[in-house]
C-alpha cells in the first residue's frame, strides 16, 4: 500500500469527551483491516521524564508527556506500506502485562488522542481531522464516575486532577484546535448521528481507494 492510498485522520476531544466509545463503535463497522486505530496513549514516556505539578504530582495530561518523535515514525512507516510493532504503555500498572500491538497499513490509519494535533508536524500530515466536544459538567461527571469505580480513586483526587491537570491542558492545548477540525462530533447525550456521518465518510474514503 503506497502513501496515496492512505487517508490519515486524527481523533482529539478532552477526557471524558467519549473518545474510546466512539473508536469502539467504528471499529464494531471496520476491520483493522479497513480502519487501523493508533491510540495515542501508547506512546508516553516513561514515568521519570513526566511533568510533575508543584506538590509533585504525576501530570499525564500534558503533551510534553507524549513522545511524539516516535509516534511520526511510525505513522511514516504506515504510509510507507510497512507493519509497525510497539509494546503497550501500562502507565507503571504492575497488575498488567505490557502485550506487544502490531499495526498494518490499512487504507485508513487513525491515530485518537487528548494531545493528536499538539505536535505541529504531526497536525500537519493529517488529511482529515475530527474532533470530540463535549460540555465540561458532562466531562467531569463522566469522569468522575470513571475514575471512582474503576480506578479507585478518590472524589477529591479526582477533582484535583481536573482542577490542577485536565482543565488547564485542555484549555492551552486541545480546545485551540476545535475550530479546524473538519467535522465536530457533539456527545453530550450521544454521537448516533455523528458516527453515522463519520461511517459514511469513511465507506467513501475506503471505496474511493479501492476503485484506483
Amino acid at each position: 500500500m503506497r502513501k496515496s492510498d492512505i487517508f490519515l485522520v486524527g481523533l482529539a476531544g478532552g477526557s471524558a469527551s467519549g473518545k474510546t466509545t466512539f473508536i469502539r463503535k467504528l471499529s464494531e463497522v471496520f476491520g483493522s483491516d479497513m480502519v487501523c486505530v493508533i491510540t495515542q496513549d501508547n506512546y508516553y514516556k516513561g514515568l521519570s521524564e513526566q511533568l510533575r505539578d508543584e506538590n509533585g504530582m504525576v501530570n499525564f495530561d500534558h503533551p510534553t508527556g507524549i513522545d511524539f518523535s516516535r509516534i511520526k515514525k511510525d505513522i511514516r512507516k504506515l504510509l510507507k506500506g510497512e507493519t509497525v510493532k510497539i509494546v503497550e504503555y501500562t502507565f507503571n500498572n504492575p497488575k498488567i502485562f505490557p502485550k506487544e500491538i502490531v499495526y498494518n497499513p490499512a487504507p485508513i490509519v487513525l491515530i485518537e488522542g487528548l494531545f493528536v494535533y499538539a505536535d505541529k508536524a504531526l497536525n500537519k500530515m493529517y488529511d482529515y481531522r475530527l474532533y470530540i466536544d463535549a460540555d465540561d459538567d458532562v466531562t467531569l461527571d463522566r469522569r468522575l464516575k470513571r475514575d471512582t469505580k474503576e480506578r479507585g480513586m478518590t472524589h477529591k483526587e479526582v477533582m484535583y486532577q481536573w482542577e490542577k491537570h485536565v482543565q488547564p491542558a485542555y484549555a492551552e492545548f486541545l480546545k485551540p484546535h476545535k475550530s479546524s477540525a473538519d467535522y465536530i462530533i457533539k456527545n453530550n447525550k450521544d454521537f448516533n448521528t455523528c458516527l453515522d456521518n463519520v461511517i459514511t465518510k469513511f465507506k467513501e474514503v475506503i471505496a474511493e481507494q479501492e476503485g484506483k
